[in-house]
């Protein structure tokens, strides 16, 4: 859709990376019919899951499919504009509509403006003061008020027609299940009475019957509750007990129990007059169940105020958050879809949206490139589910499992247990450290492998040596041979204890040194090398390592991070982005706050339970750095 309206000047922002259209005046909003909708943020956005009064948009939802499109908010508007004396009012943020601002030119709008007149009577104000404004409170209570009136009322017309007193309802019920079908089957009957060749064409063919004789049938079976209600001819009575289709021979036999016998005596078959008289028996209470009033539509302009006084109030807001984005980069109120703020892992993420599925949304929003947790939230028998953006921090401690707090747009609390991650770099940082982290875990790893290895072993070598031990020492208490017994030669002897094998551990040791020299040598390498540089070179290089290192996992990163989108994620939630919503780096960090000390906070260092054990390991590590320097250093002087 093109700009009708060249004269109307636009204005524009840009966040995002992409320009979106300003709408701050009501005449803004006036003209989004005329703005050419490639320009629209959104075209659709759904009802549910959004922070936006339901109740606004079940009004606006003119099709009632759960889904505001583009075409409704254009009608919204239109509508508002043509009931509004002063359309101004829809950019002044009120909670209601002001009298003053009623367009009362034709029928309409009058029974709008006698409404809202009414209602401020009932606060005791002037009837004319045009001052006084309806609120959204007011105007919904008073459409509360007229539906209650309506129902009581239409309950009240319902007492004359209850054929069967209290059983009437349920008499009903019985009636409508078979109503169609009956219908349908005398229908039959009076074509074979007016021609005897369609007799056989209305009852079962030979070939339908074979048919159902090959296969598996029950009473809810489709193709036997297809078949006529009973054998058709001409002039036969409707049975009502015998020869009736199994599949609904249960549904007659309550029509017969709560309907025939209650209305027409003791029938084993019904006649088409009989059947006429049940019929024109239930036509008034048909008629009165079809007219119940609808709660959200009844009232003459007591409705259309309600409507009136929430879209005065909602038309901007909603717009904001559909044609532009502005609330969410504005970051001065949230956007509609951000339903809470999720704390977890000392981080605040605010960008939280609500879903149905955590598997089946995440389908869809890992296309964002933006690190999701999936949490389910829980408040005493409530439960919902939230996917919430880390955009600030790591992912070091974020695992299945893990519980936080999430609180929504009203304050309230709610357990929230992480069920589902969607993997994606969070930060540079992150990006920067994490070849160390892989290699600091790798080494550990490798280190209690091999000391679980060691330890397995040597457990494996004491159990041993306690069964020799045993064996040694139960040996003689058998005591010696009675004589004249020959003690076989083949008996083997007690083994006793394993002897100390020198060569073994020598081994061991020689195996030690090797790696301890392989590591001095290499770290001696690289030193030799650092002192082969001038002193201004030795800075580049280590910066040259970092790199080589660090580098390519913080390219990728950068470019990740670049090209994170918000359009999947409120894709896999029923909306239709029509713009590509980045949030680059600098926005990212800002939607997630990462735990700060106060800028007042007094801090202490010292920790009374911080650990003293000796630190062999740096020991260790200084004595091999102390043995690469000698060793670099006795080099360069056997090079001179």
């Amino acid at each position: 859709m093109a700009n009708t309206n060249p004269s109307f000047v636009w204005r524009f922002f840009r966040a995002g990376g992409f320009d979106q259209v300003r709408l701050d005046t009501a005449d803004d909003l006036l003209h989004i019919g005329e703005l050419d909708q490639k320009l629209w943020v959104a075209l659709s956005c759904p009802i549910r899951g959004t922070e936006l009064d339901a109740r606004t948009l079940a009004l606006m939802d003119t099709d009632s499919d759960g889904v505001i499109r583009a075409p409704e908010l254009i009608a919204a508007v239109k509508w508002a504009a043509q009931r509004l004396r002063l359309p101004e009012v829809l950019a002044q943020d009120l909670d209601g509509v002001p009298l003053n601002a009623i367009k009362d030119d034709d029928t309409t709008g009058a029974h709008i403006l006698a409404v809202a007149r009414g209602l401020v009577e009932q606060t005791g104000a002037p009837a004319h003061d045009q001052n006084v404004s309806i609120s959204v409170a007011m105007a919904s209570a008073a459409q509360r008020a007229q539906a209650a009136q309506a129902q009581a009322d239409w309950e009240a017309r319902g007492q004359a027609v209850q054929v069967l007193g209290e059983k009437t309802a349920a008499a009903f019920d019985a009636y409508l299940a078979v109503k169609d079908k009956v219908e349908d089957w005398w229908v039959r009957c009076e074509l074979a009475a007016f021609d005897a060749r369609a007799t056989d064409a209305l009852n079962p063919s030979n070939a339908t019957l074979d048919t159902l004789g090959g296969q598996l049938l029950n009473q809810a079976h489709e193709s036997v509750a297809a078949l006529p209600l009973a054998r058709v001819a001409p002039g036969v009575a409707l049975p009502l007990q015998q020869g009736l289709n199994p599949a609904w021979a249960k549904a007659m036999g309550t029509l017969h129990d709560a309907v025939v016998t209650p209305l027409l005596g003791e029938r084993s078959h019904l006649s088409r007059a009989d059947w006429n008289t049940l019929v024109q028996a239930w036509q008034a209470y048909a008629d009165w169940r079809n007219d119940a009033p609808d709660p959200q539509a009844v009232g003459d302009g007591t409705r259309d105020l309600e409507k009136l006084a929430r879209y005065v109030r909602d038309l901007l807001p909603l717009a904001n958050n559909f044609v532009s984005f502005r609330d969410f980069y504005a970051r001065k109120t949230p956007a509609s879809f951000q339903v809470g703020t999720l704390y977890l892992d000392g981080r605040a993420c605010e960008l939280c949206v609500a879903v149905n599925d955590a598997a089946k949304h995440a389908s869809l929003a890992a296309l964002s490139r933006i690190y999701l947790v999936y949490v389910d939230c829980v408040r005493g028998s409530e439960k919902i589910s939230v996917a919430a953006a880390f955009t600030a921090g790591d992912a070091d401690q974020l695992m299945v499992g893990r519980n936080g707090v999430f609180y929504d747009r009203q304050g309230r609390d709610w357990n929230a247990t992480i069920v589902k991650l969607v993997e994606h770099p969070i930060s540079l940082r992150q990006a920067f450290w994490a070849p160390y982290k892989r290699l600091a875990r790798l080494v550990n790893e490798q280190i209690q492998k091999i000391t679980a290895d060691h330890a397995k072993a040597s457990d494996a070598r004491l159990a041993h040596t306690a069964t020799l031990s045993t064996n040694a020492v139960a040996a003689p208490s058998k005591g010696a041979p009675e004589p004249g017994k020959h003690t076989p030669a083949s008996a083997p002897a007690s083994a006793g204890p394993t002897p100390f094998d020198v060569g073994k551990f020598a081994g061991i040791f020689a195996a030690i040194g090797l790696a301890v020299g392989a590591l001095g040598t290499a770290l001696a390498s690289v030193v030799t090398g650092l002192f082969a540089l001038t002193w201004w070179q030795m800075p580049l290089a280590l910066a040259g390592l970092l790199v080589a290192v660090s580098g390519p996992a913080v390219v990728l990163a950068w470019f990740k991070l670049r090209s994170r989108n918000l359009g999947p994620i409120l894709d896999a939630n029923g909306w239709a982005i029509n713009a590509r919503a980045r949030i680059n780096i600098p926005f990212g960090t800002s939607l997630t706050q990462v735990a700060q000390l106060p800028a007042n906070a007094q801090r202490s260092l010292h920790d009374p339970y911080a650990e003293r054990n000796t630190p062999w390991a740096w020991y260790a590590l200084v004595v091999v750095l102390v043995a690469a320097l000698a060793t670099a250093w006795f080099m360069k002087l056997l090079s001179f």
